[in-house]
């Protein structure tokens, strides 16, 4: 599996909260935002979205795991309603893994991605999570990316 080394700048971010189990409620969720920034006038073919995991299945209970849909927004942008939270995501170093996406590329990924990542002398950085990022062209040629921390 190919990466990139990226600087992701800090952005605001508006985002909506699944605490639970990670599972298919994570795509429910996806799609509950997508409706509601759709409702917004947010959503549109250049959006960018965002899922984030912020917690370890391995040293997190499954009912205390948060799972985050996200959307880079604008410093003009304001929630109107508590549908959904705003937030500063932090910005520094991730290693980018394309794979396609897929249950099964994403499964495979996360038993992968680790292992490469110290076979190039990199470490995970715990202090910022790990975000998957859809970009609408990527997405329309069945692609995500990983992005990594280090």
């Amino acid at each position: 599996m190919i990466f990139k080394i990226e600087q992701m700048p800090a952005t605001r971010i508006v985002y909506m909260r699944q605490v639970g189990p990670y599972s298919a409620n994570n795509y429910t969720l996806m799609a509950k935002f997508k409706e509601w920034a759709r409702t917004k006038e947010l959503f549109t073919k250049s959006s960018v979205i965002l899922g984030i995991s912020h917690d370890n299945p391995q040293t997190t209970s499954p009912e205390n795991c948060r799972y985050d849909v996200c959307m880079v927004i604008t410093d003009v942008y304001k929630t109107a309603d508590n549908s959904a939270n705003e937030a500063e995501l932090s910005g520094g170093k991730y290693a980018v893994f394309t794979i396609p996406h897929t249950t099964e590329a994403v499964q495979k990924a996360w038993s992968e991605i680790f292992p490469q990542l110290k076979a190039r002398g990199l470490q995970l950085n715990v202090s910022r999570p790990i975000i998957e990022r859809y970009i609408p062209a990527m997405v329309d040629n069945h692609l995500c990316e990983i992005c990594v921390p280090v």
